[in-house]
């Protein structure tokens, strides 16, 4: 499966019971809501597809992972309904991974701002390159991380959640992601990662998909209040980014 939007991309390919699905935008990976949509879609499909047992998230190009939520639809917001909406794209995809019944394994081989953050959170194995630090810097546009904080308060602790936001104009390095839990393995090279990816994979889809698909519902125990939880906390950013302060910010970013 191929779709293109925008210049925006996801592509589905599936071999060997692994699925790997590949997102793409000329700018830093991010995510118009159109892309959210359809890649909430396809974990949905993926669910009930009983020929995979294994889905692998990727995105284009060796530098950036994902740079979260698009900026000029961000910009673009002019009312609470609106606010909400958007806001709501990450909320969606991130129900969208707790529900899949598939084990999801991150490849993250690049830096990853906001939601990508929240994305590489929502995968329940993570493979890393050095080069993947993190930011959470929402906080310098005047609005706050709120519907990804569960995903990645989940992986990296109130504490580490504190600090990435609180924090909100510094990077944090891959070690530091893996130390809190965000990042099961680190490599130097992608071309390790890929290495190491396939070995993996390829062993998870060997073993029995019903002990898998029940392991997926242990991993996410507690967290059923999510289906209404990140709906609630984009209401929140949808409020914040039609401030005063979030405007000038916006604005001040923009230049």
């Amino acid at each position: 499966m191929t779709t293109d939007i925008q210049n925006g991309s996801i592509h589905t390919a599936i071999n060997n019971k692994i699925a790997t699905i590949e997102f793409g935008h000329p700018s830093g990976n991010s995510f118009p809501s159109k892309l959210l949509q359809l890649l909430t879609e396809e974990f949905n499909k993926l669910s009930y597809n009983n020929q995979i047992s294994v889905i692998v998230l990727k995105s284009k190009g060796e530098k950036v992972f994902c740079a979260g939520a698009s900026f000029d639809e961000l910009l673009a917001v002019s009312d609470l309904e609106e606010g909400a909406r958007f806001f709501s794209g990450f909320a969606n995809v991130i129900n969208a991974m707790r529900k899949c019944s598939k084990l999801i394994v991150g490849r993250v081989q690049g830096k990853a701002v906001g939601g990508g953050v929240g994305l590489a959170s929502a995968c329940d194995y993570v493979f890393a390159t050095s080069d993947s630090s993190i930011k959470l810097s929402e906080f310098t546009i005047g609005i706050g991380p709120f519907v990804i904080a569960p995903a990645v308060e989940r992986k990296v602790g109130a504490n580490g959640l504190a600090e990435l936001t609180l924090a909100g104009d510094e990077w944090q390095t891959a070690e530091w992601a893996k130390q809190k839990g965000l990042y099961a393995k680190v490599f130097s090279t992608l071309d390790e990662l890929d290495k190491q990816l396939d070995l993996f994979t390829n062993k998870l889809s060997n073993y029995n998909p019903e002990a898998l698909s029940e392991m997926k519902k242990v991993l996410w125990e507690g967290t059923e209040n999510w289906e209404t939880l990140l709906y609630e906390r984009a209401g929140i950013s949808g409020k914040l980014v039609l401030s005063d302060f979030t405007k000038q910010a916006l604005q001040q970013f923009k230049k």
